[in-house]
């Protein structure tokens, strides 16, 4: 049985804006992101049967030799052989990193035709969504601000052809995988897929879109998707969500939005959600609590002291099913080894961290540590304002009043402050073997 149509006009995907005081003429792009089997070639092909008085063209990026997706397409949505133009394969690689220059190239050739109205891309299951995101971008014009930096002689003139816009990134989840990735804790690493870690993947997908569309649920029991819902709101509470079986999904949401922003992806993660959060709820406790004792007894000088019992420097969010975020906060620093060691036995129920870290034999940088799965990075991300002199840190106090509210007569901005997203985490044990990681500053 066919899919059933629902009505969509051209009036729909003519997106009027402006751009540089023009009539914006950029063909509107939507890249759907989403691990292997979560349900893309059955929206792309639901799209194509769909599409009513407008023509989309198909960039479809499979991993092997042979473009599996680029052929189910093309039976799943009728493609005749005239039309076949419309279906553009890259394949043996990946469109976040080896064939970006192709990706870029089959954008610019399919807008010089003149006879798509929108173009679908569909990424393989193991693409990063950023670079791929940005290397759209880069045929949407020259960044805010473009011509005082090149009056002022920071910027280079721009000689990419400004053709195309990023729309939507829709992240494409499967239901019944998300229940068994993160229902208890194991990993769905496969042997097969041993170089990926797909729990790092999904994780990066969800945070890096700003539409979710959580597929086959069907396949999973009421209880089982409020559990889906949690997670994916866990990494990314502010996108859209859509909940769908077999791929059907109004098209107006996710063609012709105009809703992508770079600025609100980046500031939207539930990882940076939650640090805001937290440092808000620092401020009012600085600024009304300041000198009082906490529960336990202690007497608190000021919100950057530790205190055995954890008050005020662990917040968390503990919701049903247990899927919670806390921050860890620590104004000494780790031990290099000893965090490696807990490192090694990462437990399973963290899903993600991201944060800002000091290392003891390390007192002039600050480094960024990064999770998700298996995957622990840590990287240096710049001086701590510590290292600067009187008068810069005079300086960036008076412009910046977070950064003197968070300055420590002894130790600085030297700090860490880590965002932990998990189900079922164990928050005391965690916090309590990242507190033996911990040693006293040598300044």
């Amino acid at each position: 049985m066919p899919a059933k149509r629902i009505p969509h006009t051209v009036a729909h995907l003519q997106i009027f804006y402006y751009y540089n005081g023009m009539k914006d003429n950029r063909i509107p792009v939507t890249l759907l992101t989403g691990y292997l089997g979560a349900g893309k070639t059955t929206l792309m092909n639901y799209i194509l049967n769909n599409q009513t008085g407008y023509k989309v063209a198909v960039i479809v990026n499979d991993i092997g030799e042979v473009n599996i997706d680029a052929s189910l397409i093309e039976k799943g949505a009728g493609i005749v052989e005239e039309d076949k133009d419309s279906i553009v394969p890259l394949q043996n690689g990946c469109i976040c990193c080896s064939l970006k220059t192709d990706l870029m190239e089959q954008i610019i050739s399919l807008t010089k035709q003149r006879k798509f109205d929108y173009i679908l891309i569909e990424a393989s299951g193991i693409c990063e969504p950023q670079p791929i995101a940005e290397t759209i971008d880069a045929l949407s014009g020259p960044p805010e601000g473009y011509q005082e930096m090149l009056a002022a002689g920071e910027a280079e003139e721009w000689d990419l052809p400004v053709v195309a816009k990023l729309d939507t990134i829709v992240a494409v989840v499967d239901a019944a995988r998300m229940v068994s990735e993160f229902g208890g804790g194991n990993s769905l690493l496969k042997k097969d897929l041993e170089e990926h870690d797909i729990e790092a993947l999904l994780v990066q997908q969800i945070e890096f879109c700003n539409t979710v569309l959580i597929n086959k649920t069907d396949l999973v029991t009421p209880e089982e998707l409020e559990q889906v819902r949690q997670v994916v709101r866990a990494l990314q509470p502010k996108a859209r969500l859509i909940e769908t079986s077999r791929s059907q999904v109004d098209l107006s949401l996710i063609l012709g939005t105009n809703s992508f922003s770079f600025d609100n992806v980046f500031t939207s993660a539930g990882w940076l959600n939650a640090l805001n959060q937290f440092e808000e709820e620092q401020q009012h406790h600085h600024e009304h609590h300041h000198g009082e004792e906490c529960g336990c007894g202690h007497h608190h000088h000021g919100h950057d002291e530790e205190c055995g019992c954890g008050h005020h420097h662990q917040h968390s969010h503990t919701e049903e099913f247990g899927i919670s975020t806390f921050v860890y906060f620590r104004r000494r620093p780790f031990d290099r080894m000893k965090l490696d060691d807990f490192a090694q036995n990462w437990p399973k129920t963290i899903i993600r961290t991201k944060g800002i870290m000091w290392l003891s034999d390390d007192n002039a940088s600050a480094f960024v540590l990064e999770q998700a799965g298996r995957q622990i990075d840590a990287g240096y991300s710049g001086d701590w304002m510590a290292t600067g002199t009187k008068a810069q840190i005079k300086a960036a106090m008076e412009a910046d009043p977070e950064f003197k509210r968070n300055w420590d007569e002894t130790v600085g901005d030297r700090m860490i402050k880590l965002v932990f997203i998990g189900k079922d985490m164990n928050k005391d044990k965690i916090i309590a073997d990242l507190d033996a990681c911990l040693v006293e500053p040598r300044l």
